[in-house]
């Protein structure tokens, strides 16, 4: 599940980048939209993993 959180990140930024090359047409802008999408939803997924520092620091308090 992890690679496909970076397949996100990396291929909504390479659609993001395509439609923003090809911006003459209304196409090319929802190209864009869903790249961006596509790479929110990616860096959201990895970040969720990622612990808090402030739980990090609690659970040492607690010790």
């Amino acid at each position: 599940m992890k690679y496909f959180n970076y397949f996100l990140i990396i291929f909504g930024a390479f659609v993001a980048m395509y439609g923003k090359t090809n911006s003459n047409s209304d196409q090319s802008q929802y190209l864009l939209i869903g790249g961006i999408v596509m790479l929110m939803i990616g860096v959201y997924r990895v970040a969720k993993t990622v612990p808090s520092k402030h739980e990090h620091e609690d659970a040492e308090d607690d010790v």
